[in-house]
């Protein structure tokens, strides 16, 4: 056990090569991402990028409970409520979405074995992995509803291309997925049982690497243990109501939409159960999240991630985000005060004042 809060290291293969190793380590705090995280993880993924000794990269996290719940939410709200530290949350976001981006775009492979709690900044780190990895023990989701913001860390992208409408689904709810969701909506692309992690690295510093595809030598790798997990993999409750989920996501406005999904509330099935927290989350994040998803249907990776930042930074400043954090995490009352009760009150100069340009 270290004291550092990213642990790096290099494990050599059969062949002379090095696997480079990233390991999230603060599990006491589900291995929320702070601002020294990112800014420890973005300068040693560079350097393995031009490391030609580096043959691929293996992203994991310390304990068993999550990968990354999120990004540090309380070290955000102490940006938007104390004036000695404003101005962290804008850089936190700079800084997270260029790592982000520095993961989709890395010239050699990236594992994420994405086992426990992957949430918000955890999925922005893992989806841009070339080799996501899920679990029996893997929950997946983007609650950013709940609090007061939307989801980001490229939800934008990522979200719009999932099957049918259920990216939407998603990004409205917060729900929650498995393994054989992530898989299903493309957000995953093996499903291997935890208990094989030590297999799968083994195997992999076995093999040789050079002069090799990386790519496929590790998804032959992945392949084989995937096979042997096929009993492990649970049933995927969003192909299950994939219908379901389309039919009711099928509304030219973010009310009728809402309305549906909030027909199925009192039911008692899985559905019912993952559009629950609507209830209580904030009309303007449902909001952002509706027009977000909507305007950058056609945007790339990088013109999505502009936008976010454009987005969250106006969310650092208008205080639903706060109010989100508030209520949450820090009186932990469950009440927060939304600026708006229901998406029929709401202002829409408001909403769009969140996709405006801030003054630099």
């Amino acid at each position: 056990m270290t004291d550092q809060p990213m642990v790096f290291e290099e494990w050599p293969t059969a062949d002379g090569s090095h696997i480079a190793v990233a390991r999230l380590s603060m599990p006491k705090a589900l291995n929320s991402l702070s601002l020294e995280m990112i800014r420890l993880l973005t300068p040693q993924l560079k350097r393995w990028a031009d490391d030609s000794s580096i043959c691929a990269v293996w992203l994991e996290a310390e304990g068993d409970k999550a990968f990354c719940a999120g990004g540090d939410i309380v070290a955000l709200y102490r940006s938007m409520t104390e004036p000695h530290a404003a101005g962290e949350g804008a850089t936190f976001f700079e800084e997270e979405y260029e790592m982000d981006y520095l993961i989709h775009t890395f010239p050699k492979p990236i594992v994420c074995w994405g086992h426990g709690i992957v949430m918000g900044g955890g999925m922005g780190i893992m989806s841009g992995a070339s080799h996501r990895v899920v679990t029996e023990g893997s929950k997946l989701a983007m609650p950013e509803s709940s609090i007061g913001l939307y989801p980001d860390v490229a939800a934008g992208w990522f979200l719009n291309r999932t099957p049918g409408r259920t990216g939407l689904f998603l990004g409205l709810t917060g729900a929650r997925m498995n393994g054989a969701d992530a898989l299903f909506v493309g957000l995953a692309d093996r499903f291997i049982r935890h208990d094989l992690k030590a297999d799968v690295t083994a195997a992999l510093k076995q093999r040789n690497w050079q002069g090799q595809d990386c790519y496929a030598v590790v998804s032959s790798v992945l392949r084989q243990f995937e096979q042997q997990s096929t009993e492990a993999r649970p049933e995927s409750p969003v192909r299950n109501h994939f219908d379901d989920i389309n039919r009711v996501m099928d509304a030219d406005s973010l009310e009728e939409v809402v309305a549906q999904l909030n027909e199925l509330a009192g039911g008692d099935g899985w559905l019912a159960k993952a559009v629950k927290p609507l209830a209580a989350a904030s009309p303007t994040s449902l909001a952002l999240c509706w027009h977000h998803l909507n305007n950058v249907r056609h945007d790339s990776l990088e013109q999505v991630l502009d936008k976010e930042l454009t987005l969250s930074r106006n969310c650092l400043s208008k205080g639903e985000f706060a109010e989100g954090i508030r209520a949450l995490l820090i009186d932990k009352d469950q009440q927060p005060r939304w600026r708006y009760a229901s998406l029929a009150e709401m202002d829409s100069a408001w909403i769009d004042d969140f996709f405006t340009q801030l003054q630099q």
